[in-house]
């Protein structure tokens, strides 16, 4: 099945779990303070994301989140350390899902997917095609004119190399026959800024980035089968004849030498913060879609899109 339908199935399934009275985490775990390191830059949506989930989590365990930020090579320079940070289930990584699929295909970012510990992957952030408020570019139409009188002159921002932004970037430009040229930046809130800034023209960011800025910003089409309830007035990619539907997953990792039982124990009480429904409520406000992909599924789902992403690699030009 497609994984967005496999995404549905296993948030029915995880919430109807919670409801049956799944096993709660032990009491004494965890039992203090659980370092959340974030790999990208403080304000994008992987920090959001930790800072809305820090109160559901301690309303849970009784602890907190003592946030850090490792920054660099979209993630990479995270993930590439991971495996050799303390191992006893009080230290978890956000992870971006496709960049831990496409990243090691470069060959040189110091991990590869397998060697990530990925435990929980909580939300999906669809692409959005952005321009800020007073751009000329009105319409998606526009874009693409403008795109075709003057080959490679549109600048547009996006968070890394061989990342999602990226992704939507390469699959809109050949989807429309146009060319544009990708900037990447370390994060969405420094590719936010970048747009605002006027460094760039466009930006492929999320739907969260439009949530966000409200009037700053204009989307000109997202990413979705059918179009955000936020935004009922932007198009989705589909109406405009480009087949593209799809974003970021975000999650969380852990050191691979971490325990068994507290690799589940943590997706459980992740899966328990995507159920709460201030949270729930939160998040959606914000422009996010909530999944719940646990640890007892997590190998089938990373086997099945790490299937669909060799094809996207092959698309950027990583496999051969």
């Amino acid at each position: 099945m497609a994984y967005f339908d496999f995404c549905k199935t296993l948030t029915f399934s995880a919430l109807l779990a919670l409801g049956l009275g799944v096993a709660q985490p032990a009491a004494a775990f965890p039992d203090r303070e659980v370092t959340y390191i974030i790999p990208f830059n403080a304000g994008g949506e992987s920090d959001v994301t930790a800072r809305l989930q820090e109160g559901p989590f301690q309303k849970i365990t009784g602890q907190n989140f003592v946030i850090q930020y490792m920054v660099g090579a979209g993630g990479a320079t995270a993930w590439s350390q991971l495996n050799g940070m303390q191992a006893d289930g009080h230290l978890i990584m956000g992870i971006n899902l496709p960049h831990l699929f496409l990243q090691p295909m470069e060959g040189t970012v110091g991990y590869k997917t397998e060697d990530i510990t990925v435990l929980n992957v909580f939300q999906l952030t669809p692409h959005a095609l952005i321009v800020p408020a007073d751009s000329p570019i009105e319409t998606l139409e526009d874009y693409i004119a403008e795109a075709k009188a003057a080959p490679g002159a549109i600048t547009v921002a996006g968070t890394g190399s061989n990342s999602a932004n990226q992704v939507a970037q390469l699959t809109f430009d050949k989807a429309a026959g146009i060319v544009t040229t990708y900037v990447p930046f370390t994060g969405t809130a420094a590719t936010t800024a970048a747009l605002l800034g006027n460094q760039v023209r466009a930006q492929w960011g999320f739907t969260t980035v439009a949530a966000e800025q409200g009037e700053n910003v204009r989307m000109l089409a997202v990413a979705m089968e059918e179009r955000h309830p936020l935004f009922p007035d932007v198009p989705t990619f589909k109406e405009k004849g480009i087949d593209l539907v799809g974003g970021a997953h975000r999650g969380i990792a852990v050191p691979k030498d971490t325990p068994e039982e507290l690799r589940q124990q943590l997706s459980d009480i992740f899966s328990q913060i995507n159920s709460d429904p201030d949270f729930r409520s939160r998040m959606e406000e914000g422009g996010y879609v909530l999944v719940d992909i646990g640890y007892e599924v997590m190998d089938e789902f990373m086997s099945e899109l790490g299937a669909e992403y060799i094809e996207v690699g092959k698309l950027l030009g990583l496999v051969k």
